[in-house]
């Protein structure tokens, strides 16, 4: 069972910097969606609206709706009852009209009636993550206009992060960085994975975020298993221990670290394993440059695990962007031919893993920089050997 412990905020007390939710957001939003020759965006809670306007809103069966016109101005569709949260919010400082709506009346008829007219019946991107049941009720209430996903547009501004964007990654990386830093706490011998993993999760919380959004705690042969989670396993001396962490912070930025621990002296050729994934994941963050290509990236950490005769064993790809959420664009995966640019922030996680036996993972996320990149995780990526 994947650990997570959850006290998200209330909805609107992000408490998030001017700088982090910008107002021109809206207009780059809106021009974005003009060049993609849509009418509007039509976005729901989740991590496109917090981007937009900084609003943190709960996602239940009511409807709350961004509208986003190309022509026009934007307004939120929001419950009465949820009205005062959206107020207080960011988003009650960008001017954006705040449309509540009554339990009785139909909050996509709304959206529709205020939605401007457009020739045809328009074309309307609704955001990647709105539920099913509302996609299709918009469908209903608009049934003349064509429907996209708004992720096509959005995540190409989402994807570059701005410097303010950068500076709540590098607190939220430092912050998962001081529990990496007590795991010798939590993990050692005769402690089961999950006893570990709660203690962890914990930790998570007290050292600054407001989430938890994963745990794994992997030992033995258990870290051959990339999303293990955690088990009942007891961890013995002698076992690595892959410990793959992270959460949200109160401004939104997500953190997420692994680090491989050995309780105790670990087999001789979990060490000589060890050094292979060390050098491949170092590489790989030296080699973080605008132009280079994601799959190039790949390619770097890759060929020096094949090389070594893992290269069947390291069967995921090296990274996922990171902001908002924990995984986004860009994918540092083999195929993508998307060169980086500055602003991007991914994960470099190259992994090791033999079936039965064990399995090794070094996690950092990374920033391209004008001249280079910038790992924001400073833990140590050497083998901790804990006390047995």
């Amino acid at each position: 069972m994947r650990v997570v412990t959850d006290t998200p905020l209330a909805p609107g007390r992000g408490a998030p910097s001017a700088a982090l939710y910008p107002a021109e957001r809206l207009d780059l939003a809106r021009k974005a969606a003009a060049d993609a020759g849509l009418d509007a965006l039509l976005v729901s809670p989740g991590p496109d609206l917090r981007y937009l306007t900084g609003y943190h809103a709960h996602l239940t069966e009511r409807l709350v709706c961004l509208v986003l016109p190309v022509l026009g101005e934007p307004f939120l569709v929001v419950p009465e009852l949820e009205k005062p949260g959206a107020e207080i919010s960011p988003l009650g400082g960008l001017g954006v009209e705040i449309v509540g709506w009554a339990e009785t009346e139909d909050p996509y008829a709304l959206v529709a009636r205020r939605l401007p007219r457009t020739g045809g019946g328009g074309r309307v991107a609704v955001d990647n993550h709105m539920w099913a049941e509302k996609v299709l009720a918009l469908r209903a209430a608009l049934p003349d206009a064509e429907q996209s996903l708004a992720g096509e547009v959005l995540r190409e501004l989402r994807m570059r992060k701005t410097p303010a964007e950068i500076d709540a990654l590098r607190r939220a990386a430092a912050a998962i960085d001081r529990v990496h830093r007590r795991i010798g706490e939590w993990v050692t011998a005769g402690r089961t994975e999950r006893e570990a993993a709660r203690d962890i999760a914990e930790a998570v919380l007290e050292a600054g975020h407001t989430t938890v959004d994963f745990v794994i705690v992997a030992s033995g042969p258990n870290g051959a298993s990339p999303h293990h989670e955690v088990s009942d396993r007891v961890i013995r001396t002698g076992d690595p221990v892959v410990v793959d962490i992270g959460g949200t912070t109160q401004e939104g930025y997500c953190s997420d670290s692994t680090r491989t621990y050995s309780v105790g002296e670990p087999p001789a050729e979990f060490r000589e394993m060890y050094e292979v994934l060390l050098s491949a994941q170092h590489a790989q963050t030296l080699a973080v440059r605008p132009g280079v290509t994601a799959e190039q990236l790949d390619a770097v950490g890759r060929d020096i695990i094949a090389a070594a005769g893992y290269g069947e064993h390291f069967i995921h790809r090296t990274g996922h962007g990171i902001g908002l959420e924990t995984h986004e664009e860009p994918y540092i995966v083999a195929g993508s031919t998307r060169p980086l640019e500055p602003g991007m922030a991914f994960s470099i996680e190259p992994g090791i893993y033999l079936p039965g036996r064990f399995g090794a993972r070094i996690e950092d996320i990374a920033v391209c920089t004008a001249d280079g990149g910038e790992r924001l995780n400073q833990t140590a990526r050497e083998l901790v050997v804990l006390p047995g």
